[in-house]
C-alpha cells in the first residue's frame, strides 16, 4: 500500500476560507463575489490564475519540474436557491440562497490542496479548476466550449463530492458509471375547463392528470430491465384553475435518471405513449417535451485506480469503499469525462452526526473535519501521478 504523506496543513485557514464562502452563496453562472474571492486567494498563494472561462469559471497552474504531464483537479462553486435554517455564525448572508450541496467545501479543499503543493516536490502541471453552475448541469460545457482543454492541455482530470450518510471523510469510487444521468420532462395537458358545479360540459385535466401520474408508475416496474438502474419522479404539477374553477390546462413536469442511453430512451417513449393514450381517451390534446440534462459521470479504469491508490495513501482501509454502489444523483462533471478520461470520488460528509444532514436540505452543513482529508487526498493523487 502507498505511504500517506504526513503534511503540515494551515487547518484554520482551511476552515475560514469554508465559512468565507459559505456566507456569500450565489447562483448559476453569477459568481461575481464567489470567483473574486477564490481568484484573490489563489493570487496570494502565487498560483497563476485565469478568470471567465466558461463565462465566471476559474483555473489555477502550478507548474514544477520538466515534465509535460498535467492533471485536473475540479470543484464546483454554485450555491442553491434554498432558504437556510441553520443559525450558525458563518450562516448565508443572502436570503433564499445557501450552499446546501457543499460546493463552498469543496472550493475549500482545492484551495488547500493548491497552497500545500507549492511547496511539495512533483513533476509537471496541476490545473486548479473551479467549475460554475453544476447545479443546473450547464458550467462543465461552458468552460469546456470556451476552450477549457485545449487552454490548459491536461492527461487526466478528477473531481470529488461530499456524501452525507458515509463516514466522514470515507472516500469512495467504483469503474464505470458511479452516477446517473438527469432526464428532465414536461406534459401540458389541455382540457376544456370551466365551472366547477358542471363537470359534465368539461375535459377535466385534473382527472386526466392522475391517470397519467398514477400511470408513470408502470415505466420503471413494467418496462424497464430489473438488471437496470431508473428513477422516474413527478416534481411539479401546475394548472390554471382555482377553487371552484376546473381548470382548462395542467402541466405535469419531473425528472428520470439512469445509467445509460437505452433506458433513458425507453423512459422517454413510455411517458409519451402513456401520456398520449391517456389523453386521447378522455379527448385532450398533450404537449411533450423530454429533455437531456446531465449525462451518466463515468469513471475511467485507469484514473479510478489511481484515486483508489490515492484514497490508499490517505485513509485506513475501514474508511475506502471501492468499489462503491453508484448513486443516482446527477453531476455536470460527466461532460469533462466524455472530454477527458479521469474519475469521480466521493468523500463521506458523516453519518448521524456533523454532516448527516442530506443534501439540499436547508439544514445541511459541510463537515469542516473532512476538509483535511480532502486536501490530503489531492494532494496524494498529485504527487502519484505526477512524481518526481
Amino acid at each position: 500500500m502507498p505511504k500517506a504523506l504526513q503534511v503540515a496543513l494551515d487547518v484554520p485557514k482551511l476552515v475560514a476560507w469554508r465559512h468565507a464562502l459559505h456566507r456569500c452563496p450565489e447562483l448559476g453562472f453569477e459568481l461575481s463575489e464567489t470567483a473574486g474571492y477564490i481568484e484573490r486567494q489563489l493570487r496570494e498563494l502565487g498560483i497563476e490564475t485565469h478568470c471567465h472561462i466558461g463565462q465566471v469559471g476559474l483555473v489555477g497552474v502550478l507548474r514544477k519540474g520538466s515534465s509535460n504531464r498535467a492533471i485536473g483537479l475540479r470543484a464546483d462553486m454554485d450555491a442553491l436557491k434554498i432558504q437556510e435554517l441553520n443559525t450558525f455564525e458563518y450562516r448565508s448572508k443572502t436570503e433564499g440562497h445557501m450552499h446546501a450541496c457543499g460546493h463552498d467545501g469543496h472550493s475549500a479543499m482545492l484551495l488547500g490542496a493548491a497552497e500545500a503543493l507549492r511547496a511539495l516536490d512533483f513533476d509537471g502541471t496541476v490545473y486548479f479548476v473551479f467549475q460554475p453552475n453544476e447545479e443546473h448541469g450547464l458550467g462543465a460545457q461552458a468552460m469546456i466550449d470556451d476552450g477549457l482543454f485545449d487552454r490548459f492541455p491536461m492527461d487526466a482530470i478528477y473531481g470529488m463530492h461530499n456524501m452525507p450518510g458515509r463516514p466522514a471523510g470515507q472516500l469512495a469510487m467504483k469503474s464505470g458509471p458511479i452516477m446517473a444521468g438527469e432526464d428532465n420532462f414536461s406534459l401540458t395537458i389541455v382540457g376544456r375547463g370551466g365551472h366547477a358545479s358542471q363537470p359534465h360540459q368539461h375535459i377535466d385535466p385534473i382527472v386526466i392528470s392522475a391517470e397519467v401520474i398514477l400511470a408513470m408508475q408502470s415505466i420503471v416496474a413494467r418496462s424497464i430491465d430489473p438488471a437496470e438502474q431508473a428513477v422516474v419522479s413527478v416534481t411539479e404539477i401546475e394548472s390554471d384553475g382555482t377553487v371552484n374553477v376546473v381548470p382548462s390546462t395542467v402541466t405535469i413536469k419531473g425528472d428520470c435518471r439512469s445509467f445509460k442511453r437505452g433506458v433513458s430512451e425507453t423512459i422517454e417513449r413510455r411517458l409519451g405513449e402513456l401520456a398520449q393514450g391517456i389523453c386521447q381517451a378522455h379527448g385532450a390534446e398533450l404537449r411533450f417535451a423530454y429533455q437531456r440534462v446531465f449525462h451518466a459521470t463515468t469513471n475511467h479504469p485507469s484514473e479510478t485506480e489511481h484515486a483508489l491508490a490515492a484514497a490508499q495513501a490517505t485513509n485506513p482501509a475501514e474508511l475506502i469503499e471501492y468499489p462503491c454502489h453508484p448513486m443516482t444523483a446527477s453531476d455536470d462533471f460527466a461532460h469533462m469525462l466524455l472530454e477527458k478520461e479521469g474519475a469521480y470520488v466521493f468523500i463521506g460528509n458523516g453519518a448521524d452526526s456533523v454532516g448527516g444532514c442530506g443534501l439540499h436540505n436547508p439544514h445541511y452543513d459541510f463537515n469542516d473535519e473532512i476538509l483535511v482529508t480532502g486536501v490530503r487526498f489531492w494532494i496524494n493523487l498529485v504527487q502519484q501521478q505526477l512524481s518526481a
